[in-house]
């Protein structure tokens, strides 16, 4: 299907080095799932002036953006929402979730998975870096309903081996150009020494990235200490995992050595603001991260910690809490914060092809809606996404060249009140065990 957005603007990174934007008025015209065109339609070439087009969508009013990234999440998590709240984070994960985690089934989190996915589309999120079980059912779930999810393995002591690891990999990566999968593994705290060794093995094998939970709590570092006389960082990087890079969620707790071994093998932190501070595990140093080199991207986490899955509160945590950390109102720009929850996070999951709004890149778009009160005054966009922006600004949401999302409505291919029923009836199965 051949879009033209008409009448609207668009976001352009004008400089990357610098993270500058550009807002530019001008049509976007997708041909099937990649932009083709954008500019001035008095300047279009003969390609695109010549482009059937299926569809035009009147985007006055509006910005066109890139689509949120969001690079570290649970999706089928949904089922704990608001379920265990209020609790520390090794009270949380061994005594409320993974408990219900072993009576999940794969259909269980077919339908909870979408439930995410909508929630992610009416966000402007247009892909997910998720860890869970049964990723050829969760990749399944993106393909049936037109959404983009590259997978990691939530390999740990409690389920899962290598050789599973391996066929899901595979599995994964050949279903659908919409799902790619990671080697990855839980964390080194639910994780054997010999399943990590394993996991380091794959990486080689496949010369895959490896990402995992790292450095999250203070305990996790503490006692990793006490284990190996090394931070979880240290323990993986000296087990050979980073040697086609990588990165950790969370990285609350990175000391200076963990620093130089991230800036050494050129791995991703992937901060996750909601979730650390709503489990007291603690705020992420984002400005030395920046300030380091090392790439920033941005997640939720999942939704049974967060509790949501927008980005939009992500941003302004992510920026709000370092400012507070260091007392200082001036330190990590929202231009760093959007270009990680946009840019930095397409290419931590290695989505290079739809990092920004260019020629050639896949057509995954947000539209915000501006006719909005808190998206006025028009005196800074990006300013205005991070510290004013809110879900309820996006009004179209595109994947893959497809309209997901559009007005409050759906177009998944799933009638919403069957998925809310089906994720209910598992939730309502797990609720009192």
């Amino acid at each position: 299907m051949n879009t033209r957005f008409k009448n609207g603007r668009v976001l352009l990174l004008k400089d990357e080095k610098k993270r500058e934007y550009e807002l530019i008025y001008g049509d976007l015209y997708v041909k099937d799932d990649t932009i083709q065109y954008i500019g001035d339609p008095k300047e279009l070439d003969g390609e695109t002036a010549a482009l059937k087009i299926d569809r035009e969508i009147d985007a006055a009013d509006c910005v066109l953006i890139p689509g949120f990234k969001n690079a570290h999440t649970h999706t089928a998590m949904t089922f704990g929402r608001s379920l265990a709240d209020d609790r520390p984070l090794q009270s949380w994960l061994f005594d409320a979730i993974f408990p219900r985690e072993a009576l999940l089934t794969a259909d269980d989190c077919y339908w909870l998975n979408i439930l995410g996915i909508m929630e992610y589309v009416s966000g402007g999120v247009t892909s997910n870096f998720d860890m869970y079980f049964f990723p050829p059912t969760d990749a399944k779930a993106s393909v049936d309903t037109g959404f983009r999810t590259v997978q990691t393995s939530g390999l740990n002591n409690f389920g899962g081996s290598v050789e599973l690891l391996e066929e899901n990999y595979n599995i994964v990566n050949e279903m659908s150009d919409l799902t790619s999968f990671i080697i990855g593994f839980h964390a080194e705290y639910t994780t054997s020494l010999e399943l990590m060794e394993g996991v380091a093995g794959l990486a080689a094998k496949y010369k895959s990235p490896v990402f995992l939970h790292n450095s999250e709590t203070k305990k996790e570092v503490m006692e990793c200490g006490q284990r190996w006389g090394k931070t979880p960082t240290e323990l993986t990087d000296s087990l050979g995992m980073y040697e086609y890079g990588g990165g950790g969620y969370h990285c609350v707790w990175l000391s200076d050595e963990d620093i130089k071994i991230f800036k050494k093998r050129g791995l991703y932190v992937v901060t996750n603001p909601s979730s650390n501070i709503k489990l007291a595990s603690g705020i992420a140093d984002v400005k030395r991260i920046l300030d380091e080199g090392i790439s920033l991207a941005i997640g939720t986490d999942g939704p049974a910690s967060n509790n949501a899955l927008d980005m939009f509160r992500e941003m302004f945590l992510a920026s709000a809490l370092s400012k507070v950390k260091y007392m200082d109102a001036a330190v990590v720009d929202s231009s760093e914060i959007f270009y990680a929850a946009t840019t930095s996070g397409a290419r931590c999951m290695g989505l290079e092809n739809c990092d920004r709004l260019s020629v050639g890149k896949k057509a995954d778009i947000a539209m915000i809606d501006m006719n909005r009160p808190n998206m006025q005054p028009e005196i800074n966009f990006v300013k205005n996404l991070v510290y004013a922006g809110a879900k309820d600004d996006v009004k179209l949401t595109m994947v893959n060249g497809k309209v997901l999302y559009e007005d409050g409505r759906f177009d998944i291919g799933f009638d919403p009140k069957e998925v809310y029923a089906r994720a209910g009836a598992v939730v309502e199965r797990l609720r009192n065990i």
